[in-house]
């Protein structure tokens, strides 16, 4: 069982005997999860065989010098939007070497409360790209629900959307 009770593992095993099936290395780029995403996948046996590595890019910063987010990104859009999720899942797909891989990012507000630029919990954004194919972006509006709720829906629906890609 993963560190998270609701079916999670289920779906965790499931995403990793697909990627494995196709081939292709798993690499996450978590920011509200704190690398709860990550902690599922490598919770499951077998795990690393596909789970190449993931990234906790909390801060901005992180996300512009690890996975090389465009900082004009970042102002333009918030840190928390589509436009740097996939930002972020591209700049993990850097790490994957040059085979097969796919990428999942999030970032979000995990609450409580809304965050300093007035983003309102539970807001997340979810990407998913896999190299040479898919690129997905699922938007969240969770609310307020507390800081668990939203990292438990939020790895739920990265999950899902990963799935979806492949």
């Amino acid at each position: 069982m993963t560190v998270l009770d609701d079916g999670i593992d289920d779906l965790a095993n499931r995403l990793l005997r697909q990627c494995e099936a196709r081939g292709l290395a798993l690499l996450t780029a978590e920011s509200l999860t704190g690398g709860l995403i990550a902690a599922t996948l490598s919770a499951v046996p077998g795990a690393g065989q596909v789970l190449a590595g993931g990234f906790i890019t909390y801060s901005p910063e992180m996300k512009i010098s690890v996975l090389n987010v465009d900082p004009a990104v970042i102002v333009a859009h918030g840190v928390v939007s589509e436009e740097v999720a996939r930002a972020m899942a591209r700049g993990a797909l850097r790490y994957g070497g040059g085979g097969s891989a796919l990428a999942l990012a999030v970032t979000g507000v995990a609450g409580p409360g809304p965050d300093p630029g007035g983003v309102p919990a539970g807001t997340v954004h979810i990407a998913c790209i896999v190299r040479d194919g898919p690129e997905l972006h699922r938007a969240y509006a969770f609310g307020d629900f507390g800081r668990e709720v939203v990292r438990r829906r939020t790895v739920r629906g990265a999950l899902e959307l990963a799935m979806q890609a492949l």
